[in-house]
């Protein structure tokens, strides 16, 4: 039975903060709140006053209740090479990416990543993600296997690769367009699974394999499409070699179709005013990788301008560029990205982008993303310290924004209590459960 009443402070959204406002009057915070889960796994109530008393209960005094957070980039198979050392982005990705991709091939190698990848997120505080597998067909399998058998929002694609890229990650025009239907006709719309087309990005794709990606996109309904934009200078001086008629990089993919309002773009770090009109005019998002973006050397993002334009700004992981599938760790990192830039994040527009805002962007603002009555109760408990020093610090904030964004910056994985998914927790601190029965 998954109905239960959980006490704790909720915090959550109503609408959208600005950037720099602690104040933000679209911050809901709700101490000492009842949240009831329903048999169906969704939000039944939120409420001041105890439940009935044939309710299950279980309080969390102190601790914060927030919806759980959403990831929109990051790579399954890149497990394996978190923290490698020492090179930026193309070089990166030839000595190890690449290698560690190849293994995907085999099913059972695929399974046990996919497992630990997505047992990693839950552990983690993240309960709906936006994932990159590879080329093989086993590991798109595999990693929808698992995200169904948790009951996750998941939201993944075969990787399209027919050029510069090793031969033993080159696929082709004519398989690949098989390989993706089949895909499609498989997991697309099954329980809580949606497709992406996913070329990596425009180097390693043909110009007939962006347009088959393009052709895919009208295929089902409902599609999603996710790649890499202007992550590295490097990349962007080789895409305008290889696209000379396009005017930018983004201009790559509006050329084949491939922009739209479930277009999820990695990066953006080097795009320019036009680009950034062109991200909003198509609908298409942003997803802002901080820890890859320092761990890789490859730029700042310029949050206020994409914002300025339009354009919706969300929050990855960019696992293994980045090195934490963290989501606080990444949003800390988010603020440091900005404060080099010269400007000031709030704690607000922070959470709000890895929840709400990443929800809304990704059009499943009505299932997911806030502490609402009827959306599904993805949700996560966090201590609000660690340790000693931490509590001491949450012990003289001046106010709530000053509370929260220390809690933010500090935290990580060891502040998380439990995760939730369709109200059936799936982790608890020191237990990861992937069958409904195997927690009470």
């Amino acid at each position: 039975m998954t109905r239960i009443a959980l006490q704790g402070d909720l915090l959550d959204f109503t609408s959208a903060p600005s950037l720099d406002d602690t104040a933000s009057p679209a911050v809901r915070y709700r101490p000492d709140h009842w949240l009831l889960i329903g048999d169906d796994g969704r939000i039944s109530a939120v409420q001041a006053e105890p439940p009935p008393a044939d309710w299950p209960r279980e309080r969390h005094p102190g601790r914060l209740i927030l919806p759980g957070f959403i990831d929109t980039h990051v790579h399954s198979a890149q497990v394996d090479v978190l923290g490698a050392y020492g090179t930026a982005l193309l070089d990166w990705l030839e000595q190890h990416t690449f290698p560690a991709e190849r293994r995907m091939a085999d099913p059972a190698h695929a399974a046990q990543i996919s497992a630990l990848f997505l047992d990693g997120l839950l552990a983690a505080g993240t309960t709906a993600a936006m994932v990159f597998p590879t080329v093989h067909v086993a590991s798109v399998d595999a990693l929808f296997s698992a995200a169904q058998a948790r009951g996750m929002r998941l939201i993944a694609g075969k990787v399209l690769m027919d050029r510069h890229a090793p031969a033993f990650l080159r696929d082709d025009v004519a398989q690949s367009e098989r390989d993706n239907l089949d895909l499609i006709a498989r997991w697309h719309g099954r329980d809580r699974l949606a497709y992406a087309v996913t070329p990596r990005f425009a180097p390693t794709s043909t110009d007939a394999q962006l347009a088959m990606a393009g052709a895919l996109m009208s295929a089902a309904p409902g599609l999603y499409l996710q790649t890499h934009v202007a992550e590295n200078t490097d990349e962007v001086r080789w895409v305008a070699e290889l696209f000379p008629q396009a005017r930018s990089y983004l201009d790559v993919y509006r050329h084949f179709g491939l922009l739209g309002p479930r277009a999820m773009l990695a990066h953006g770090i080097w795009l320019d005013a036009d680009d950034r009109a062109m991200l909003a005019h198509h609908g298409a998002s942003i997803s802002h990788c901080p820890s890859s973006n320092l761990f890789l050397g490859s730029g700042l993002f310029d949050w206020a301008a994409t914002r300025h334009a339009g354009a919706a700004v969300t929050l990855g992981t960019d696992v293994g560029g980045g090195t934490s599938l963290s989501m606080p760790r990444t949003l800390a990192d988010a603020y440091q990205v900005q404060a080099l830039s010269g400007r000031r994040i709030t704690a607000w527009a922070l959470l709000h982008a890895a929840t709400r805002g990443a929800a809304q962007a990704l059009h499943l603002g009505h299932e997911i993303g806030s502490l609402e009555p009827g959306l599904q109760a993805d949700l996560v408990v966090w201590d609000r310290a660690a340790n000693p020093v931490e509590a001491r610090r949450q012990s003289v904030a001046r106010d709530l924004h000053d509370a929260v964004f220390a809690w933010l910056t500090l935290g990580d994985e060891r502040h998380v209590v439990s995760t939730r998914v369709a109200g059936v927790e799936r982790h608890r601190r020191g237990l990861i459960a992937t069958d409904s029965n195997d927690l009470c």
